[in-house]
């Protein structure tokens, strides 16, 4: 391909990706007839996990490269119709996919701060950093801070910041792997994590980005339609009508009135006395814990004495006798089971009306909400201009040209998700809200065991009142099954369960091929090439960004089996630190002359500082970590949660480049002279690059 002209390899791509989109629909098809004719669940959803990643292996393989500029940038050579695409697969996360839909469906309108700031963070890349990256050239984004800011301190932080956004977005994403496979092979959780790894090392080990760019694509057929699929079934099967979109007001309105319903509901009510008293004596018990543990023990011995004595029914003394047998062992145990219980008060609460902004108790709680809302959608619109894996797409254009009209293809092939998301969210909330909802506990739906059985974190439903029928606040649904469970949950054939764990194994998968390739490009091009041995050989170039490559990915997936925090709170992170830590610097890099390197230095530093230290105070994960005994209210600014700590550190970051920047000498005349290179365009042609 490589000797072949830029518009016969155009060609010869849709052709490929129009044969490769046939045998996948024939694929399922195939699948679907073998359901129908026996074909067990499991060795369904072996066929779509290995299937799709034997696929994925033989792209890495026929990718392989040994040349330079094809590894880290997949030779320029990519149209931007599937660079637009492969971009699309790079950012449609486990969190886009698995994650957008459950958050739309546990936080409603709120819920679209993500949507509103994913989508217009593009608009950002559009106007201020892509085009100018790929007319600066090079291969990654330290190194374009090292060649406008000068000398390898900008760039050491350069990396470290790609290191730490990056590595904390691919942790978010071998979790959203695990989590697949898992539930649909029947892994255990952290041997499901390392075949996903194999799964991702095998896209982007021996090509780099050539591999990862075709295997993106490839990804992108399969994870879109995989979304759509069911979502036009539910939609179809609930409304009537197959076009989700237009039928998610009507669900919508079913939903709000059913809301009410259960809100009024004397046995909804019954459950949230039952969750909001347990709530009340945790907090209690936490006041003084050995005195406490020791009344409660006393109670629970004495209760089952005095039924025995009074010969009561044995169902009685063996409900007695459980819950002694039940009861913490000692005061530690007691105390981490209230502060659990503590969070049930938020059960307790009616139904949140899912189509109310901002809902709360009073004006200052609204006002906190409205805050939380703005920071979300800011912190993801600054964060989406400033992630490394996806400005590093942008280099991969044959053109500045190009690169422009691929950030438009990259929000079109977006926007095919996003639209849809709350249209799911939605119908997902209808089926549960109209169907497991007032179903018998005798009578539960196996979709609902087998996802408790994956991690009662995400799925639940525990008998509170004894009645013997489910009650909405009965119900534990983590927002990471929602996407994943739906095709059960609306009992559709296993197939489309398969094809959906495919599509978000492809989400997964994608976005983690480019952040640990933006980890190891870092390290190898950046670090070693760059600031350790500036006369590597090629081979060894690419030896060393392959090791590492390997490395990072084993130690990502180790920490992932740790379970540091659910996949939203981890990739919007990831944006906050992006954030914080690149968009000043590049920005005004880009559009200021003035800035100097101690600026860029002191702004990185601080943004990314302040960053770190508000999530590490305010993070749980975090608090227990470090134990930090500080109450969180004591500690948050503004009442801002911790996944918008962005909102705090990009401002520092201005602030500090520009003041530093003011208070030391103006940059040289060869770096002013790079910024208008990269600022305007070349007339004679922009195919022009500094360095390929």
């Amino acid at each position: 391909m490589a000797t072949v002209s830029q518009s016969t390899f155009n060609q010869q791509l849709k052709r490929y990706y129009s044969i490769y989109t046939g045998g996948f629909v024939g694929f399922i098809i195939v699948l679907g007839i073998a359901e129908q004719m026996g074909l067990s669940n499991r060795w369904i959803g072996y066929c779509f996990l290995f299937a799709t990643i034997l696929l994925y292996a033989v792209i890495g393989i026929t990718s392989r490269t040994a040349e330079v500029s094809e590894y880290y940038v997949a030779g320029r050579r990519v149209p931007a119709f599937f660079n637009g695409m492969a971009t699309g697969a790079d950012w449609m996360s486990a969190a886009s996919f698995i994650g957008m839909a459950g958050t739309l469906y546990l936080s409603g309108f709120d819920g679209l701060a993500f949507v509103m700031g994913w989508t217009g963070g593009y608009v950002l890349v559009a106007l201020f950093l892509a085009p100018y990256l790929r007319k600066f050239g090079q291969f990654t984004i330290p190194d374009f801070l090292g060649a406008r800011y000068g000398g390898n301190i900008v760039r050491s932080i350069g990396v470290v910041s790609a290191i730490v956004c990056s590595f904390v977005y691919v942790v978010a994403q071998i979790y959203g792997v695990g989590l697949i496979t898992s539930r649909f092979t029947g892994l255990e959780f952290g041997v499901g994590v390392f075949v996903g790894l194999a799964g991702i090392l095998v896209c982007s080990f021996l090509g780099g980005m050539k591999a990862v760019t075709w295997t993106q694509v490839a990804q992108y057929i399969i994870l879109i339609v995989a979304y759509m699929i069911p979502v036009v079934w539910l939609s179809a099967k609930h409304t009537g009508n197959p076009i989700p979109q237009i039928a998610y007001g009507q669900a919508l309105q079913k939903v709000t009135e059913r809301e009410k319903q259960l809100t009024a509901d004397p046995k909804e009510k019954e459950v949230r006395d039952i969750l909001k008293a347990r709530a009340d004596a945790a907090t209690a018990g936490l006041k003084d814990p050995n005195k406490a543990y020791t009344e409660g023990r006393a109670a629970a011995e004495k209760r089952v004495a005095d039924l025995k004595a009074s010969q009561a029914p044995a169902d009685q003394i063996g409900a007695a006798e459980t819950a002694l047998a039940a009861y913490p062992k000692d005061v530690e145990a007691a105390k981490n089971q209230w502060n659990k219980d503590k969070g049930l008060a938020a059960r307790a609460a009616p139904p949140r009306p899912h189509a109310e902004p901002f809902p709360g108790k009073d004006e200052a709680a609204r006002n906190t909400a409205r805050l939380n809302f703005l920071g979300i959608v800011f912190c993801m619109m600054i964060g989406t201009a400033a992630l490394p894996h996806i400005l590093m797409r942008y280099y991969t254009t044959p053109s500045v040209r190009d690169a422009r009209l691929s950030v438009g293809w990259s929000l079109f092939f977006i926007f095919l998700l996003y639209f849809t998301a709350p249209a799911l969210a939605v119908l997902a909330k209808y089926d549960v809200y109209h169907f497991l909802v007032g179903s018998k506990f005798a009578e539960l739906p196996a979709w609902a065991a087998n996802w408790a059985r994956v991690d009662p974190a995400l799925l639940s439903i525990t008998d509170l009142n004894k009645d013997g029928i489910v009650q909405l606040a009965e119900i534990v649904l983590g927002g990471d099954i929602i996407v994943l469970a739906t095709p059960e949950i609306a009992g559709l054939p296993y197939v489309i369960s398969g094809l959906v764990a495919a599509g978000g194994l492809a989400a997964a998968l994608s976005t983690a091929d480019g952040l640990l390739l933006t980890i190891a490009n870092a390290l190898s091009h950046d670090l070693y090439y760059k600031m350790i041995n500036p006369n590597a050989p090629t081979k060894a170039r690419l030896a060393v960004a392959k090791g590492l490559l390997l490395v990072v990915a084993i130690v990502a997936a180790y920490v992932t089996s740790l379970k540091p925090g659910d996949i939203l709170f981890l990739v919007g992170a990831a944006f906050s630190l992006a954030a914080s830590s690149f968009f000043p610097a590049l920005v005004l890099g880009v559009f200021w002359k003035r800035a100097t390197k101690w600026g860029a230095i002191s702004g990185m530093l601080a943004g990314l500082g302040v960053c770190v230290y508000y999530m590490v105070m305010t993070y749980p994960f975090f608090r227990t970590m470090f134990n930090i005994t500080v109450p969180i209210a004591d500690v948050q600014w503004f009442g801002m949660n911790p996944i918008s700590a962005g909102v705090f550190g990009v401002p520092v970051g201005f602030a500090a480049i520009v003041i530093v920047s003011l208070l030391t000498p103006a940059p040289e005349k060869e770096v002013q002279d790079l910024v208008d290179h990269v600022r305007y365009p070349v007339l004679a042609g922009d195919i022009d690059t500094r360095a390929t």
